[in-house]
């Protein structure tokens, strides 16, 4: 373990590797989800048995938290008190472990980023900084939410015709071509009826 980032093969999450933050092997130890304890051979198990070793896939993606803050603050550029005071002010509010311990993401560190380049080229303050990014998660929320509603609409646009074309079809088995009738120009004289007739 690196004493200064707190992370196992020197800090780097990728096994050790410069820029393997976005890899991690199937079935790691140390508590990270995917993996599966005590899954080696040996140990209590009678003699002449072999145990399978079980190992799940473990995916990364952007919001997975795996970087600790000395990890982060270098892929930032940020020192680690920078991003203590950024996680106090709720700037970018990072992930943490069962030992209270911070744990960022990429997502995270494409956010620390942003905070430092609207701060630094913009000159925009903290509070400032704070309110542009509430307000792009409201805008990121409300398109997710707009696009759900476009798939239901869609949704409901198909069952709807769906329907309509189903009745259509039961109908057609009791209806009968319409044929107007022919207007005669036959001059037709009406007689009444005498009596005894």
């Amino acid at each position: 373990m690196d004493p200064n980032s707190g992370h196992p093969n020197g800090g780097h999450p990728g096994g050790g590797r410069p820029g393997g933050g976005n890899q991690v092997g199937v079935g790691l130890g140390g508590g990270l989800p995917g993996s599966v304890p005590g899954s080696r051979s040996g140990g209590g198990d009678p003699p002449g048995t072999a145990r399978v070793t079980a190992r799940v896939a473990y995916t990364l993606t952007e919001h997975t938290p795996v970087y600790v803050i000395s990890v982060a603050a270098q892929l930032s550029g940020l020192h680690p008190q920078t991003l203590r005071q950024y996680d106090r002010l709720g700037l970018v509010s990072p992930d943490r472990t069962a030992g209270r311990g911070r744990r960022y993401s990429a997502r995270d560190i494409e956010q620390l980023r942003e905070v430092q380049r609207l701060s630094q080229e913009e000159g925009i303050n903290l509070a400032g900084i704070k309110r542009i990014i509430e307000l792009e998660n409201q805008v990121t929320a409300l398109q997710a939410r707009v696009a759900e509603l476009q798939g239901e609409v869609a949704s409901a646009g198909l069952a709807a015709t769906q329907r309509e074309a189903a009745v259509h079809a039961s109908y057609r088995r009791d209806l009968v071509p319409y044929a107007p009738a022919r207007q005669s120009s036959a001059l037709v004289v009406w007689r009444p009826k005498r009596r005894g007739e």
